[in-house]
């Protein structure tokens, strides 16, 4: 019989077994002093994984996204004209050209945010992998003080199991659909809550070689229909033309996972230009329709640089139906809560943007924060980390575990090595060695960050990676979390 610890409460008891129609709770220690989160007292599962109501009460977030803390912009009034909108779209346009490079801002804010002054102090001391280590600790320590298990022993008892057999076939790769490339760590911006530490200061980036290595594997796993590029801001990267070129060579979607404003850097005039002509599907976040609240986690003048960048991406077709241009926006929270229901915030993005600057999009994608690097020591600074944990476990939605986009994605860093997500990599913690799959002895390839583990020379093709056991950490609950979250959006639909 499965033993419970003392935190982990049953509704039902029989026998001293759990009855087949009994619910486990998860019972945290709540803290009366939390800034995050008033005290819980239960955490309520479903045993049926295909429940369509799941008990997510926390998953409540207003769509009204410009009330978050900070006022919106003021909006057009009913009068205002076509004309009018025109205007307002040639003066932004107008004012930005005359603007040079983001870089020297975010710089000069890195120099006087005191948040990015004690991590640089932090990794200064103690080095990147120590810090990373001292990460994952907190959050294990909080889990601990709620009574919460790992996340994989926390699904194996969700589901009743002792042998974990339900939890392993979830837990486990699957035919692969997308090879994501993390191509560099150079970005123009430094965002608040950016889980891989971007900022100008980071050199990281891919080498042809790598990128080379990562076509031929693509070239040769017909079941990879995506190749998704990311950073960093990957179109400041020295290999996202060829990459994001040989993809649409091999008829492939290529993805780029861009900030917007890095379409305006001197030296990127005709990158807009390029993804238009390749075809090339834009993911750009902006967390929100507000000016203010844009600002505020992704630095200043990235709001009015980003509408710049969509009016310019507008221009060239992409958002407007039968283009085949396809740009699609991603919000994040700006605290510690879940984001609203997907299909209602986006609604209320497309009125918004539309009605202000007379801009188009797709789709939205709303993505949790997930406690990593940069959002990690935000909520740490504020004491929050507990209760946000708490939060993730209490909201855990049985139905978004077969949507986790490790399942079905390898992900591969800047020195090729491989990782279930990206998340994963910013962690350290690597994939798994496929079995039987030997590096070429005559070509060594060692891996330019000194990392161990496997890498993309240990592969020829993505087929060899399934089946294997998916990593998993406390981060887990932040993708399982009311409608689920991944590089895709929300995984579930409520």
């Amino acid at each position: 019989m499965l033993r419970l610890p003392s935190s982990i409460c049953r509704r039902a008891l029989r026998g001293g077994t759990l009855t087949s129609g009994s619910t486990p709770e998860f019972w945290g220690r709540a803290n009366p002093h939390g800034p995050c989160l008033p005290p819980t007292s239960a955490f309520h599962t479903h045993l049926n994984l295909h429940n369509s109501v799941p008990d997510l009460p926390d998953f409540n977030t207003s769509v009204d996204i410009h009330e978050h803390k900070l006022a919106r912009p003021v909006k057009p009034t009913q009068s205002t004209t076509n004309a009018q909108l025109q205007k307002k779209k040639e003066r932004v346009k107008l004012k930005m050209a005359k603007m040079d490079s983001l870089i020297p801002e975010t710089l000069r804010e890195m120099e006087k945010d005191e948040e990015f002054k004690i991590t640089a102090q932090k990794l200064k001391e103690m080095g990147q992998a120590k810090l990373t280590r001292e990460e994952r600790k907190k959050k294990q320590r909080a889990l601990d003080h709620l009574g919460i298990p790992s996340f994989r022993d926390f699904l194996k008892r969700f589901h009743h199991e002792e042998t974990g057999e339900k939890c392993n076939s979830l837990l486990r790769k699957i035919e692969i659909e997308i090879l994501q490339l993390n191509i560099g760590l150079h970005c123009n911006q430094a965002c608040n809550h950016c889980h891989v530490e971007s900022s100008p200061r980071r050199k990281e980036m891919m080498d042809r070689e790598t990128a080379e290595k990562c076509m031929a594997i693509l070239e040769s796993s017909p079941s990879v229909h995506t190749l998704d590029l990311t950073g960093g801001a990957p179109e400041l990267c020295s290999q996202f033309r060829y990459l994001a070129s040989e993809g649409r060579r091999m008829g492939r979607e290529v993805i780029d996972r861009c900030n917007l404003t890095a379409l305006l850097e001197p030296g990127q005039e005709d990158t807009a230009e390029f993804l238009a002509k390749n075809g090339i599907t834009v993911i750009a976040s902006l967390p929100c329709y507000s000016a203010k609240n844009v600002n505020i986690q992704r630095g200043s003048q990235v709001f009015q640089r980003s509408m710049v960048a969509l009016q310019t991406l507008n221009d060239l077709g992409y958002g407007h139906p039968d283009s085949g241009l396809e740009i699609h926006l991603v919000y994040n929270p700006l605290g510690a809560f879940l984001p609203p229901p997907q299909g209602p915030l986006e609604q209320k993005y497309k009125e918004e943007l539309d009605e202000a600057f007379g801009i188009k999009f797709n789709n939205l994608y709303t993505i949790t924060n997930i406690p990593v690097k940069r959002f990690t020591d935000f909520l740490v600074r504020r004491n929050e980390l507990e209760g946000y944990m708490d939060m993730l476990v209490r909201n855990f939605n049985p139905a978004a575990v077969e949507g986790l986009m490790c399942r079905n994605t390898i992900n591969v860093g800047w020195d090729g090595r491989i990782f279930d997500c990206d998340l994963n990599q910013q962690l350290d913690l690597q994939s798994r060695r496929p079995l039987n799959v030997q590096t070429d002895a005559t070509s060594p390839h060692p891996i330019p960050s000194g990392g161990k583990g496997p890498s993309v020379w240990d592969i020829s093709t993505a087929a060899d990676v399934i089946d294997l056991g998916i990593v998993t950490d406390t981060h887990c609950f932040g993708c399982t979390a009311g409608s689920g979250s991944s590089c895709q959006g929300a995984t579930v639909s409520l």
